[in-house]
């Protein structure tokens, strides 16, 4: 089995130099920015993220290792007024002071501004897709058919991306997939070393058996027990996708689990994750009554928490339901070898394998509760873990954040020197900081 490359990018010496400004629509989401931003500066390139002020997630993220943030003059909100019109004119001439080479947006809202402030600006546009959300919504695909020809390269976080893009007339070249990846060093049964996965099996299996133990006896949850772990935030319902549902799928997993739990005496169901927004909390609120969450002792709903190891330490099973996904949380359990059952939505099949979890339709709670049921049967028999030990090797072998990000930076460094090429422009030798 090949190994990511552990060691940091180096600066390349065939490649000018770039000024390459990230435009992103959160300052607390987004996490996944960070890596690439890295690799972009550990290449040699000047990294700028724009993004909406205050001290959030990202933004402490970012400043932690150095890459420069500023905040954006536009609130990527978009309304038929005079206020949409002057931030994105102020954003416009903050990328006219910036004068980057490329611009990378993440989001569809960052995207249409990004697009919109830059028309006519000499700069490469590379547009990142983490997750398929918009592209599901009739309207938005009519748009993205004519609007992607604003960007010279997109980057698909997932086939299923890349797929619907080719629906949308995309040449090939132009819609590459990368995975935005997973830190499979932190997420790991085995503390690794210099940040070199590790995919030793028996190493895995042992470590495995140690922190589950110890994680049940901090959350309170038996050694005989099946637990079901789905770590998902509540996200508002979107009117134009998913019949304005929950995408997450919270609703088709505890309705399952209505089904489920009957046959399954020795089972319990954790959920990790708040809702994000008044909205979102007043979603889940209404899910823990409506499927009698307080009151069901083979359920327990934890709210957000800043680190989800504890919980993937003591799972036996990940599910994700979801209605529209890019990866999603699969690849964060099967880093953890926790097996997975996933819906068909999105990006979520790329994640499993035949021998390292399962794939139902989604927004199907019969055929969930029946996935769950055959991996009861496994954990009864003692042959479920062994799935978690493929996922590990599945997770470390394809969905490492490391390659993925190296793969990022030279997308953009090829999509820069095609424009080149096309426009005549002359090369950049050096970079002034």
């Amino acid at each position: 089995m090949s190994r990511p490359d552990a060691d940091p990018p180096s600066p390349r010496q065939d490649a000018p130099a770039l000024r390459i400004v990230i435009l992103v629509k959160t300052n607390e989401g987004g996490i996944w920015i960070v890596q690439p931003a890295r690799a972009m500066a550990e290449r040699g390139h000047e990294v700028v993220v724009v993004l909406p002020p205050g001290d959030g997630r990202l933004t402490r993220r970012l400043a932690e290792h150095g890459i420069r943030t500023v905040d954006s003059p536009f609130s990527f909100r978009f309304r038929p007024d005079l206020t949409t019109l002057r931030g994105l004119w102020q954003l416009r001439r903050l990328l006219r002071r910036l004068r980057p080479d490329v611009l990378n947006y993440h989001l569809y809202a960052a995207t249409l501004a990004g697009r919109l402030a830059s028309l006519g600006l000499p700069l490469t546009r590379a547009h990142t897709v983490v997750g398929p959300l918009f592209l599901e919504s009739p309207l938005i695909r009519r748009v993205e058919r004519r609007l992607w020809r604003l960007d010279d390269v997109i980057v698909c976080g997932t086939a299923y991306t890349s797929r619907c893009y080719a629906a949308l007339g995309v040449p090939t070249p132009r819609r590459p997939v990368v995975t935005c990846g997973i830190d499979t060093s932190r997420l790991s049964p085995v503390p690794a070393e210099d940040h070199e996965p590790v995919v030793d099996a028996r190493a895995v299996e042992r470590a495995r058996r140690e922190q589950r133990a110890k994680a049940r006896a901090d959350l309170g949850v038996a050694e005989d027990v099946l637990l079901v772990l789905m770590v998902a935030y509540v996200y508002p319902a979107k009117r134009l996708v998913a019949r304005g549902r929950p995408i997450k799928g919270h609703d088709v997993l505890l309705e399952a689990w209505r089904r489920f739990r009957t046959a399954a005496p020795q089972a319990h169901l954790m959920l990790v994750g708040g809702g994000l927004g008044d909205e979102a909390q007043r979603l889940r609120r209404d899910l823990i009554d409506r499927y009698g969450v307080a009151d069901d002792p083979t359920v327990t709903w934890f709210d957000s928490v800043d680190d989800v190891r504890l919980h993937y330490q003591a799972a036996d099973l990940s599910v994700s339901p979801s209605l529209s996904e890019g990866h999603g949380a699969s690849v964060e359990a099967s880093a953890m070898a926790v097996p997975s059952v996933v819906s068909d939505a999105g990006g979520l099949p790329e994640t499993v394998t035949g021998d390292s979890g399962w794939v139902v339709p989604r927004d199907d709670p019969s055929a969930l509760a029946a996935a769950l049921s055959a991996a009861y049967a496994e954990f009864r028999a003692g042959t479920l873990a062994s799935r978690g030990i493929r996922a590990r090797e599945l997770a470390v072998r394809h969905f490492d954040h490391r390659p993925a990000a190296r793969e990022v930076v030279s997308i953009l460094e090829r999509a820069a020197a095609a424009r080149r090429g096309r426009v005549g422009e002359p090369t950049r030798t050096g970079v002034t900081r």
